[in-house]
């Protein structure tokens, strides 16, 4: 589903931002969209970002809903992330955007707030898409301001991957409930018994940082801005130095240097926080033993996380609203597709096709498991949907909470920079 923590929030970052304030009320309504194939097929045009190997998988699923469904025929089109966004802002300008976009939380209420998705509800009302059988409340994750803006296709959650090996040899434990002065006692050990640092460094990622913050009843947005104050930044940055210069993070010049790949994979931290379907990557890149350890706690309970997803939109603008709700029905639904799919966006969100998909590789089993066991444990909370310009405050974290790991600015400086960008990034997306 994505490619690695930093890669893909540095796409995550760049994407979508500059061209959209020219989207306005010319995205709005109805009007252009697909035609129609001979033989009196409808033809819809159906955009993703992904990979050569999704782009195998997603096109034999299409192959699977033409077969099913003969009158409707489906035009494909993907890119890498960046320039999909790019493409999907010069269509949507245009006034013609595909009819269905992959899509992510980061961008629903930019596009949704100017009219450029398609609400979903009259097609679940007309019994054209179904919102049953879900798993853990994930047909609520594309409500957006009483639209449905978006289905999910799979899902994730925040994680902390650990090098295994290292761990052990440390002699800790991770466990459910564990609390941060326990990961902090942990990563003092790993250093002083093994000489790897504890952690990559997690102060640049948004959200390891919104974790952090619902533990202690806020989050890094609300539904129209930042949920946090300067000192609540200032105070975490501010302890990201002192664990740099500990050597409990590693060195930020060195995790410059090997990017894309992951520092914990290259052997020079015990562990880091990602998303729980990037946990692929690490056997493929690293030369140890790697799994998936639970988030550290205030309180030994409350984790504060959520279930992410990519979702399927419709656009505002199909002149195929039927054709566009049957093809998403069949995509979040066909236990078919799920067999096809497997975990290539994370582990799949309707029942029928988390079950109909057995793994068999250590990976998927471990991202499977551990989405069952915080089910299971209740820690999972509702997301705050992010707000227009979300996207591009991610970006000013990254690169700002970067500038103060190479010592490029000091917290307070940074925590100055950022606040004034995210308070542009608002007004620009209002």
């Amino acid at each position: 589903m994505r490619v690695s923590r930093q890669v893909e929030r540095r796409t995550l970052l760049k994407a979508a931002g500059a061209s959209l304030a020219s989207l306005g009320v010319a995205a709005a309504g109805c009007g252009g969209g697909s035609g129609s194939s001979s033989g009196g097929a409808v033809t819809i045009r159906y955009a993703w970002w992904g990979a050569d190997d999704r782009a195998k998988r997603i096109n034999e699923t299409i192959d699977l809903f033409e077969k099913k469904h003969p009158k409707i025929k489906v035009k494909t089109d993907f890119q890498p992330y960046e320039d999909f966004w790019k493409k999907f802002n010069t269509q949507a300008a245009g006034g013609n955007p595909p009819d269905v976009i992959q899509n992510a939380v980061t961008f629903l209420r930019k596009y949704g707030g100017r009219n450029v998705l398609m609400d979903l509800k009259p097609q679940v009302q007309s019994g054209e898409l179904s919102t049953e059988g879900f798993r853990s409340g994930l047909e609520k994750f594309a409500e957006i301001d009483g639209k449905l803006l978006g289905l999910p296709v799979a899902s994730n959650s925040m994680a902390y991957i650990i090098d295994e090996k290292v761990y052990e040899k440390a002699g800790v434990t991770p466990e459910f409930g564990w609390t941060w002065d326990d990961w902090l006692a942990g990563m003092e050990r790993i250093r002083s018994r093994t000489g790897v640092a504890g952690e990559t460094g997690p102060h640049s990622i948004m959200y390891y940082y919104d974790l952090v913050l619902r533990q202690k009843g806020k989050a890094f947005f609300t539904e129209d801005g930042l949920g946090f104050s300067k000192s609540d930044l200032e105070t975490e940055w501010a302890e990201a130095v002192k664990r740099i210069k500990s050597g409990l993070y590693t060195d930020p010049k060195k995790v410059e240097q090997i990017k894309p790949k992951s520092a914990t994979a290259a052997g020079l931290s015990a562990g880091e926080f990602t998303w729980d379907n990037f946990t692929v990557r690490y056997d493929s890149e690293g030369k140890s033993s790697y799994g998936i350890a639970p988030i550290p706690t205030t309180d030994g309970s409350k984790t504060g996380q959520y279930l992410g997803s990519l979702m399927l939109s419709g656009t505002a603008r199909t002149k195929h609203p039927k054709e566009v709700a049957t093809f998403i029905n069949f995509m979040v639904h066909d236990p078919e597709v799920g067999r096809i799919m497997g975990y290539d966006r994370g582990v799949l969100a309707t029942t029928k096709q988390f079950e109909a998909f057995e793994p068999t590789d250590k990976v998927s089993k471990q991202i499977s498991e551990y989405e069952k066991q915080i089910a299971e444990k209740g820690v999972l909370e509702t997301i705050t949907p992010h707000p227009a310009g979300a996207d591009v405050i991610e970006a000013a974290f990254l690169r700002v909470a970067t500038e103060v790991s190479l010592d490029k600015a000091s917290p307070g400086e940074a925590v100055e920079k950022f606040f004034s960008e995210a308070e542009t990034a608002f007004t620009a997306n209002s």
